[in-house]
């Protein structure tokens, strides 16, 4: 890796980290889901309410709306657990919960997405769910890698109460 590997556009510097970490964990992504995975952290990565929302409520807030507005919501619970039981899972045990806690309940709105959704947006849920543990994995392999940046502005991001559960 070339030594100016910090310069560029953000999602080219994602890919290329996630490309990597999914190698060091031993489960290389599909483009599919590769690029999903790049979109989740482009998203996120400035989210200083991520750690604070409560994801069961936000679950249940989402199984009461309708249409594409129930559909982005479940997936936005599903995102936010793949990154906090990929990135940052000492905040399941500081909530008292396991890390399975937001596996399942990620996968779990993102199988709801795929039930609900139509052909290929349907198929990609589906697909993110089946494989969200290797998902989680990869995330894990991007934790301690001193280029990724964009996770010490998220984590940065993040109110210090939020973390503190």
């Amino acid at each position: 890796m070339s030594a100016n590997f910090s310069q560029g556009a953000p999602a080219a510097l994602w890919q290329a980290l996630v490309h990597e970490a999914a190698g060091r964990a031993g489960h290389p992504l599909d483009e599919t889901r590769e690029s999903y995975l790049v979109f989740v952290l482009l998203r996120f990565q400035n989210d200083g309410a991520l750690l604070a929302r409560t994801q069961a409520l936000d679950w249940l807030h989402a199984l009461g709306q309708a249409g594409q507005v129930r559909a982005d919501a479940l997936r936005d619970v599903g995102d936010r657990c793949l990154l906090i039981a990929g990135l940052f899972p000492g905040l399941a045990a500081r909530r008292r919960v396991s890390v399975d806690y937001f596996v399942e309940l990620g996968r779990g709105a993102y199988r709801e997405v795929a039930e609900a959704g139509r052909s290929a947006y349907a198929a990609l849920f589906g697909q993110l769910a089946e494989g969200y543990r290797e998902l989680v994995e990869v995330l894990r392999g991007l934790r301690g890698d001193p280029r990724s940046a964009g996770l010490e502005r998220l984590a940065a991001a993040v109110p210090v109460h939020a973390t503190r559960h």
